[in-house]
C-alpha cells in the first residue's frame, strides 16, 4: 500500500514538474540548498569542537564548512547554479564511465564479461554526457527531473 501511495505521488509530482519545469527546478534547487546548508552548519560545529583536539582537522572542517555554506546559499538563491552543477557532475560521470568502459574493453582477455561491461560503460557514458549537456539548461533539467519522477513513480507502483 505504501509503494502505491508513493508511486502515485511521484507520478503526480512528476506531471506537475513536466507542466512547470522551472518551478520544479527552483523547488529542487531550494531543497538541495537547504540540505547542503544543514551539512555546512554541521561541518562548522564539528570544526569548532575539533579545534580542541586537532587544530588542523578543526580548521579544515571550518574551511570546508564555509565553502559548503556558500554553495548551499548559492543553490537556494540561484537555480542556474543547480543546473550548472548537475550538468557538470553528469558530464564528469559520463566521462568516467567511458574511461572505465575503455579499460574494461582493454582487459577483456582476462575477464569473462569485460566486453559487455566495456560496451555498456561506453554507452551509458555517452548517455550521461548527453543528459549532462541537456542539464546545463534549467528548462531541460526541470523536464529531466519531471521524467525521472514519473518513471520512479511507475517503478514504485510495480514494486
Amino acid at each position: 500500500m505504501k509503494n502505491i501511495v508513493v508511486g502515485l505521488l511521484a507520478i503526480i509530482l512528476g506531471l506537475i514538474v513536466l507542466a512547470f519545469p522551472l518551478a520544479g527546478l527552483v523547488a529542487a534547487s531550494v531543497l538541495t540548498g537547504f540540505v547542503i546548508l544543514m551539512i555546512a552548519i554541521w561541518l562548522l560545529i564539528v570544526g569548532g569542537y575539533q579545534m580542541e583536539v586537532s587544530k588542523t582537522a578543526g580548521i579544515l572542517n571550518v574551511i570546508l564548512g564555509i565553502i559548503v555554506l556558500i554553495i548551499g546559499i548559492g543553490l537556494i538563491f540561484s537555480p542556474a547554479l543547480f543546473a550548472f552543477l548537475t550538468g557538470f557532475l553528469l558530464y564528469l560521470a559520463g566521462l568516467f564511465m567511458i574511461i572505465a568502459g575503455i579499460i574494461a574493453l582493454a582487459s577483456r582477455n582476462e575477464f569473462k564479461n569485460a566486453t559487455w561491461a566495456g560496451v555498456l560503460g561506453i554507452i551509458l557514458g555517452i548517455l550521461y554526457i548527453i543528459l549532462g549537456t541537456l542539464a546545463f539548461d534549467p528548462i531541460y533539467l526541470g523536464i529531466l527531473i519531471g521524467i525521472w519522477l514519473v518513471i520512479s513513480g511507475i517503478l514504485a507502483l510495480f514494486e
